[in-house]
């Protein structure tokens, strides 16, 4: 950054006349990404080199870009690579690489896009015509100071660049021996030697629905739908005045998942608008897109429709205690062989959901839930149930600055703990430096073939009591919905609730929430279908998925191995039926295939079970 390179000797055009765009920017804004509304911007970083405007910059873009809002980060490095590769450092140069930026910005912005610029810039003249150039076009210009003290910017020093300037192998370095002028009256100041770069995101995406840039949607709070605590008395009281809806263990899981706040921003059980939207659309569609792809309703018989129609509260019990207010219900027509059908693709009365809705009652009743207390099973996991809101909170307290979701309702194998540990190098590999993985058991209802959460649960903590996962970046909570086993369907659900939750990264397995036709015996669904339709779908722009490479038992390795078509010969595929029998008969799988204490509780298991019968 020396400033003995040669003056840039720059020509000023003429006889040049700027011809405006056929285009309006309201036209361009309905077209430009999937947010109607026009939101060209410039949001102007500047700060000391080290102070992480690079960092907070391409942050800020992913985020925006991941929730359907077009934008674009401009970086000092790379402009200087190309546009302004003719520049140097002198201060007349600095000057024409801002301007140039500037109007390069402004060109962005007039297209549609949050443009992000990332540039020590540091003087107020050049900011200050920056902020006039757009200003000029009729653009908001958002200067934000990333302020952090050149100590803890020269600690970083990721180009030892301040270690060549301390030296004089580099002159005019800004904040060495070249001044940095503060801005005076920024519209907002980042202090990133104090919060993290998920912090600082925040406070820019704050900054921009202030300014109606971003829509509030975009923050994905969390609606939970529990009674204040100031109010709970009165809610007790009156619902003990209320006529009484007697609801089943599968309600009550549903209701968890709707008053944790899971199915975000539905307030209740499903109306039939609401209902309709999701069968056939697979979203909720008013206001926003919101992909949720499964109905989640309460079943009502038709004696129950006949005595409380036209109530304007209903009070719901479960095992003798009121445990929510439903108000202001609506009764719509069950129609089950149609909601099978669209739902599932099959309407086989043995599929074991399908046989629980067709012998659900006729009706099906929606309505605005108020919930009275926190939903408690007391079998020990409770304080694994951990709400989206109590999630978040985790994993701010771990600085995590990517969290990468694994469903499971199975025991984990070290197939699993492989593709786990692949996803978190491949993250570290982009520069993330705290991922944190949720591993996130399904906890509700499922059939009876399959493990139980106790079971489960203690093979989870094996497993990372034996180091097969990190126990310091593993967060282990209960997802409190019921398991439908309707395949692609279903798989966005799990997606979009992780994606509730805080996770922007979801790793999809083979065949997930499917399983075999009771009849056939073969795959209900074609089993890479799940991956396929996550990409696809719509409302899930926030979260990345990461498909599920195929792992076997590698024999030459003794250990589980990504599969390689070319070396067959090499792999064992040890399905779920062989590795129940081995289990069964108190027998051990090939070394490598499962952590020796998580095998241990899998045997009790299956042992227990022999027992039992």
């Amino acid at each position: 950054m020396s400033g003995n390179k040669k003056q840039t000797d720059l020509q000023r055009s003429t006889n040049v006349v700027y011809q405006a765009h056929h285009v309006s920017r309201t036209k361009r804004g309905q077209v430009v990404g999937t947010r109607a509304g026009f939101r060209g911007c410039v949001v102007w970083l500047t700060g000391l080199s080290g102070a992480g405007k690079t960092t907070i910059g391409f942050a800020l873009e992913e985020y925006l870009v991941s929730h359907a809002i077009p934008s674009y980060s401009l970086d000092g490095d790379n402009i200087r690579h190309g546009l302004n590769k003719n520049l140097g450092f002198s201060t007349m140069d600095r000057e024409e690489n801002i301007r140039r930026i500037a109007e390069v910005a402004k060109l962005f912005a007039d297209a549609g896009l949050v443009c992000i610029t990332s540039f020590i810039s540091p003087y107020t003249k050049d900011r200050d015509e920056a902020r006039k150039i757009l200003k000029a076009a009729g653009l908001p210009f958002f200067e934000v100071y990333v302020d952090a003290p050149l100590d803890v910017c020269e600690s970083r020093d990721v180009k030892g660049l301040y270690k060549k300037a301390r030296a004089g192998e580099i002159k005019g370095f800004t904040g060495i021996d070249s001044e940095y002028e503060k801005p005076e009256a920024p519209e907002l100041v980042l202090k990133t030697g104090q919060v993290t770069v998920n912090e600082c995101i925040q406070q820019l995406v704050g900054l921009l629905q202030e300014q109606s840039i971003v829509p509030t949607s975009v923050m994905e709070e969390v609606k939970e739908l529990f009674v204040p605590e100031n109010k709970l008395d009165l809610a007790q009281a009156e619902a003990k005045t209320l006529p009484t809806l007697q609801i089943t263990q599968l309600d009550m899981q549903w209701m968890q998942v709707l008053a944790e706040g899971w199915a975000t921003p539905l307030k209740g059980f499903m109306r039939e608008r609401e209902f309709l939207q999701v069968l056939h659309f697979g979203t909720l569609l008013d206001g926003e897109t919101i992909n949720l792809s499964v109905p989640i309703v309460l079943p009502v018989s038709s004696e129950n429709k006949e005595s409380l129609d036209g109530c304007a509260a209903i009070a719901l019990e479960y095992e003798g205690r009121k445990v929510a207010i439903l108000r202001n219900p609506e009764f719509y027509e069950h129609r089950k062989e149609e909601r099978c059908a669209r739902q599932w693709g099959t309407t086989c009365a043995k599929h074991p959901h399908i046989k629980m809705v067709m012998e659900s009652g006729d009706w099906l009743v929606g309505g605005d839930l108020e919930v009275m207390e926190r939903i408690k099973w007391n079998d020990g996991l409770d304080q694994y149930r951990l709400t989206p809101t109590e999630l978040k909170q985790k994993f701010k307290e771990m600085k995590a600055d990517a969290i990468f979701a694994f469903q499971l309702r199975n025991p984990v194998h070290n197939g699993h703990a492989l593709l786990m540990q692949d996803t978190k190098r491949r993250l570290l590999e982009r520069g993330y430096k705290r991922p944190v993985l949720l591993l996130h058991p399904l906890g509700g209802w499922t059939k009876d073939d399959d493990v139980p959460l106790a079971w489960r649960m203690k093979q989870h903590a094996a497993v990372l009591e034996e180091g097969v996962l990190d126990p310091n970046s593993t967060i282990v909570a209960i997802f409190p919905s019921p398991m439908m086993y309707a395949g692609p369907t279903e798989v966005q659900w799990h997606c979009r609730a992780r994606m509730i939750a805080g996770a922007n990264f979801y790793i999809v397995g083979r065949d997930p929430a499917g399983m075999p036709h009771p009849e056939t015996k073969k795959d209900i669904y074609e089993p890479t279908h799940g991956a396929k339709v996550l990409t696809m779908a719509p409302g899930l722009s926030s979260v990345e998925i990461i498909p599920f490479r195929v792992a076997a038992y590698n024999k030459a390795k003794k250990a589980m191995d990504f599969y390689d078509k070319e070396r067959h010969s090499e792999f064992d595929f040890i399905s779920g039926t062989r590795m129940r029998k081995l289990a069964r008969d108190g027998e051990y799988p090939p070394d490598g295939f499962m952590a020796p204490k998580a095998w241990k509780v899998l045997t009790e298991y299956y042992v227990s079970l022999g027992k039992e019968n």
